[in-house]
């Protein structure tokens, strides 16, 4: 996979979190997304930097225009230094939280990509993963 473009955004307060979700929406269009797609991955951005808001404590945002063959896509790098997640498979359960949303946060934005990955250590924060491609 080769990155053809990337820029990092910092997360650190609901602003940023809108301002990740309109870089996210530029470089869909700029890979030439459909309107579905862009509203999907979009969607998933939204999600993702609000939990490394809210449970990560911020963190970073990285936003990549990506080819892999002749395939062109929008994959999200979202980390964070914060407590990390104790129980994966109970995280990736719908309906579970810890905090006072509903529990889709994760899996939702998990089926609205082509790719979805989730690493994280307790006491050493979360990476998550996330592709649309065209």
């Amino acid at each position: 996979m080769i990155v053809e473009k990337d820029e990092t955004l910092a997360i650190s307060s609901g602003d940023d979190v809108v301002r990740v979700r309109q870089a996210v929406r530029a470089k869909a269009v700029e890979v030439g997304l459909s309107l579905v797609d862009q509203t999907k991955i979009i969607t998933a951005a939204s999600e993702i930097a609000r939990n490394t808001l809210d449970y990560g404590g911020g963190g970073t945002a990285r936003i990549e225009l990506v080819r892999n063959g002749v395939r062109r896509g929008v994959r999200l790098v979202f980390e964070d230094k914060g407590p990390g997640i104790a129980d994966m498979s109970l995280a990736m359960t719908d309906g579970f939280t810890t905090g006072a949303g509903l529990g889709l946060g994760l899996t939702g934005a998990k089926r609205l990509c082509n790719e979805f990955d989730i690493a994280s250590k307790p006491g050493e924060g979360t990476i998550v993963t996330l592709a649309r491609w065209k």
